[in-house]
């Protein structure tokens, strides 16, 4: 047992050497679909943080996002499993109905009471983030209706992360973007199409 625990600390820990920031959170609702795959295509595949997204969805439909999503991009995506190892480029969806949060190096799902009328919740997600990754975070606001994930923006900005929001004018729904960017704690306010380039600068410290 000790020889596997070895093992699993040796494949999460040195693909992760050379990344500035650990976990990458992206937050979308109506309109989310098609955002998210435009950012996550831009992304090369070996993006060297690990991804967690929250897309509102229809509680009571299996969800096909993962699916639709790996087709436009070289990232591995898949749906969020409780308790698995969160690995560099790797992205990890919110399963309907479910929470998704974060520990140190895992993905956690959780059941708990609605959140802005959602769960998943944007903010719950930003917030466990924030909590466990705090300036090696990043936050992302994209495409959707309501305020979800304003809250969640500024406990990131507050933990020392970085935040971006998708662009209102751009964005298919506005609302959401432009929640985040009312808190003043928004870092980049970017175009679909700049929004991976800049997380990719980032994350692999190369800000030139």
């Amino acid at each position: 047992m000790a020889r596997t625990a070895r093992k699993q600390a040796a494949v999460t820990t040195l693909p992760y050497a050379r990344r500035h920031y650990d976990v990458v959170a992206l937050g979308a609702s109506a309109g989310g679909l098609n955002a998210l795959s435009q950012v996550l295509r831009t992304l090369p595949k070996d993006f060297p943080s690990s991804i967690v997204v929250v897309q509102h969805l229809s509680p009571g439909y299996k969800s096909w996002i993962a699916n639709l999503l790996g087709r436009s991009t070289t990232l591995k995506v898949k749906q969020a499993e409780h308790g698995e190892i969160m690995l560099p480029a790797t992205v990890y969806i919110a399963p309907p109905d479910e929470h998704l949060l974060v520990g140190p190096g895992k993905v956690q799902l959780a059941h708990s009471q609605l959140v802005h009328f959602s769960r998943p919740s944007i903010d719950l997600l930003f917030e466990s983030v924030a909590g466990t990754y705090g300036s090696r975070s990043i936050g992302v606001i994209l495409s959707g209706s309501g305020k979800d994930g304003s809250t969640g923006v500024r406990t990131i900005k507050e933990a020392g992360g970085i935040t971006i929001a998708q662009s209102p004018d751009k964005a298919e729904f506005r609302h959401m973007p432009e929640a985040a960017i009312d808190t003043g704690c928004v870092d980049f306010v970017l175009p679909l199409e700049k929004i991976g380039e800049r997380l990719n600068q980032l994350c692999s410290g190369n800000n030139a």
